[in-house]
């Protein structure tokens, strides 16, 4: 496949699994805010499910990018 081709598909495929991946993460924040909880037993599911959702983008991201060849 050719390098400017590949370039084309990764750009796109980050910006869909980016909109994607802030979409998973407002509906995980929302469930976690509508708990009876109070905010101090929210706070770490909130960071912690914030830290697992955004790590696994960053992954697929950099598996992009080695695909692409260009990094």
């Amino acid at each position: 496949m050719e390098q400017k081709q590949k370039h084309i598909i990764a750009l796109w495929l980050k910006r869909i699994l980016g909109i994607f991946t802030i979409f998973i993460w407002g509906y995980v924040i929302i469930g976690i805010a509508q708990s009876p909880a109070p905010f101090a037993e929210q706070a770490p599911y909130c960071m912690g499910s914030t830290m697992l959702i955004f790590g696994i983008l960053t992954g697929i991201f950099k598996g992009l990018e080695y695909w692409e060849g260009n990094r």
